[in-house]
């Protein structure tokens, strides 16, 4: 199918238009000046060094392990109470400084606890609080994601997943499963608990079909029933598998430039992104890591647009699949996409779209 390339816009006209982020880890959204901050204050890394410690550049090699790697560094960054409010706050500040309208922001407990020895309970409160006051001022209508981690012990899990079901009242609404797919493919030991988030209410979304196969998006959908499927491009790989996607209706959660800086895609213009509009796919536009990768989600529809010949109808589409895919309320998610649908039509009118 071919397509008219969109004109020429600024990245100003992208920033102004109303967005949707289902997809966006606390972890990698911390901002770097917080960082050098944080280390002048308790002895880490040293400011020069640290950008190379925590964001991928273009001279990197662009592998899982290199990726992965920025956490291992961050993780060190989790040392009070207070920065962890801080680093939830201003990830939510910058979200709307993007014109972010609503935002799911996914962290993982067992990483927040790791550089001082936090009991979970402490840090997911401490999240909770952060968000809460974020939405004080001029943030967007937040909600909070657990993540755990497939390469981490099942029992770590059931803890996190339990204790957010506990907060559901306080703005929980979904549980990640992320991790490094490929070395750790089985999700067995935590279909239990899996089971009994969803049974409970949260939203289940599964990283798959990044790192692993299109059998990895297969299993996510048909045996652990997620809602939404993390990344999941590879699923072009398996036209059955594309057909059952189809089917299922099920959300995407793309990621340009992290499937770049992490390998899954050698290039932007064999990036699948394309194709899963044009098989019909479910899929949405996200940011995943926009501190590691350095981008918004505006510099992230930008590219989908300018590079990748994506319109202005089709980005309102993802827009409104992203407002239908939120882990709220059925009347919650029609009056977001309704409201939103509007408000992009008025933004890129007023913009000259």
């Amino acid at each position: 199918m071919e397509h008219r390339p969109e004109p020429r816009r600024s990245i100003a006209f992208y920033q102004a238009l109303p967005k949707v982020e289902l997809h966006r880890h606390l972890e990698g959204s911390l901002r770097l000046e917080t960082l050098v901050e944080i280390a002048q204050q308790h002895g880490l890394a040293k400011g020069r060094q640290l950008s190379q410690l925590v964001q991928v550049s273009r001279s990197e090699p662009h592998t899982i392990q290199n990726f992965l790697s920025k956490f291992e560094t961050l993780r060190l960054f989790y040392r009070t109470c207070e920065i962890i409010g801080r680093i939830t706050r201003e990830a939510i500040a910058d979200a709307a400084a993007d014109n972010v309208r609503y935002l799911e922001l996914r962290f993982t407990p067992a990483a927040l606890c790791k550089a001082r020895g936090f009991a979970m309970a402490e840090v997911i409160d401490w999240v909770i609080s952060g968000m809460q006051q974020a939405q004080t001022t001029d943030g967007p209508m937040t909600r909070l994601i657990v993540s755990i981690n497939r390469h981490e012990p099942p029992a770590l899990a059931e803890q996190a997943i339990r204790l957010a079901v506990e907060r559901m009242h306080q703005g929980v609404v979904g549980i990640d499963v992320a991790g490094n797919e490929a070395g750790h493919p089985d999700l067995e030991p935590f279909a239990g608990i899996l089971a009994e988030a969803r049974q409970a209410g949260l939203g289940l979304t599964i990283h798959a079909g990044e790192w692993g196969g299109a059998d990895h998006v297969a299993r996510a959908i048909e045996h652990y029933q997620a809602d939404r499927i993390g990344h999941g491009v590879r699923v072009m790989e398996d036209a059955a598998m594309v057909a059952l996607a189809q089917e299922a209706g099920i959300p995407f959660e793309v990621c340009l430039t992290s499937n770049l800086q992490s390998g899954v895609a050698a290039s932007l213009s064999s990036h699948p992104f394309r194709r899963m509009l044009d098989a019909g796919l479910n899929v949405t536009l996200n940011t995943d890591d926009p501190s590691i990768s350095q981008i918004t989600l505006g510099s992230e529809h930008e590219l989908a647009c300018q590079e990748l010949g994506i319109t202005l109808a089709e980005l309102k589409q993802c827009l409104l699949r992203a407002a239908k895919a939120a882990f709220l309320g059925e009347s919650e998610r029609a009056a977001l996409a309704q409201r939103l649908g509007a408000a992009f039509d008025r933004a890129a009118s007023g913009l000259g779209g």
